[in-house]
């Protein structure tokens, strides 16, 4: 079973080398971390938990190189997690994809089924279903990241939410706690973009109230404050969940690595999507 891309030469460069330079001009762009991905190590510090944009690379890429580039700093992980959400109603509540490989132009990747067995049977709230990634964009936009930082020697777990409220992402992040025994051999990725189509710094404002919430790991004031600010995350069930792992999992030291808006990134202003990159450390 192949899950084919649906956003390639969209969201980002549709052919191997193009793509490979898009990636690579993330990085060195001036809203970017400046400097390439180092090579991956088998041992040293855990990999952190992230939370990245998933728009397309011109716009959200320089902000999401700032989270690859940290975990290209830390031990290898065998698998990453992506949790994203489901922008098209389709499929699932929650869904993990069933198993064989997600294919971009930079490859395939395999998918950790054993991983993906241990989950699903630790809660109820995850069915396996492909149809929820079908045409998903939010998940897709991280691998080629992946891929660029780790080659072919991770596995992947994609996690799409339809079911944004509280308790599913409550829920989720137990599930994630339970089922990764070593979280030191698992990088665990949120996928979320954040205030859209507001002026730069009324998205920045409510941003970084929100912001706020999160480096707190507060749950209950990251969902409160969302609401009283206005801020329209698209992927604030996945954060939710990631937020509870980490606590479980006792990454509680956070950072904001780096915050800009496609107004930054492309030059307009007046109509914004505002982008984070955060991690979470033990």
């Amino acid at each position: 079973m192949k899950r084919r891309p649906a956003v390639a030469s969209f969201f980002y460069a549709g052919t191997r080398q193009s793509l490979l330079e898009e990636v690579r001009s993330c990085f060195l762009s001036p809203h970017g971390p400046g400097e390439l991905p180092e090579k991956p190590k088998p041992h040293g510090d855990p990999t952190p938990v992230l939370i990245s944009p998933h728009a397309g690379y011109v716009y959200s890429g320089p902000v999401a190189a700032h989270g690859y580039l940290e975990l290209s700093k830390r031990r290898r992980p065998g698998t990453v997690i992506v949790v994203g959400p489901n922008h098209y109603g389709i499929g699932t509540d929650v869904s993990l994809y069933p198993g064989g490989y997600w294919s971009t132009p930079l490859g395939d990747i395999e998918l950790d089924k054993e991983l993906i067995g241990r989950l699903a049977s630790a809660s109820d709230v995850f069915s396996l279903d492909e149809l929820s990634h079908e045409e998903e964009h939010s998940i897709e936009v991280q691998v080629p990241f992946v891929q660029f930082v780790f080659g072919e020697d991770v596995k992947f777990v994609p996690i799409c939410m339809l079911d944004q409220s509280k308790e599913a992402a409550l829920e989720v992040g137990r599930a994630l706690a339970e089922a990764v025994k070593s979280p030191e051999e698992v990088a665990v990725i949120a996928s979320s973009d954040f205030t859209h189509y507001e002026p730069h710094e009324e998205a920045k404002r409510r941003d970084m109230a929100v912001i706020s919430r999160i480096l707190e790991l507060d749950i209950d004031g990251f969902y409160r404050t969302m609401r009283e600010v206005g801020a329209t995350l698209c992927g604030y069930g996945p954060i939710a969940a990631i937020i509870q792992y980490s606590k479980l999992k006792s990454y509680t030291k956070s950072r904001l690595l780096k915050y800009a808006s496609s107004g930054d990134t492309g030059g307009d202003k007046s109509s914004v999507v505002g982008y984070a990159s955060i991690a979470f450390d033990r």
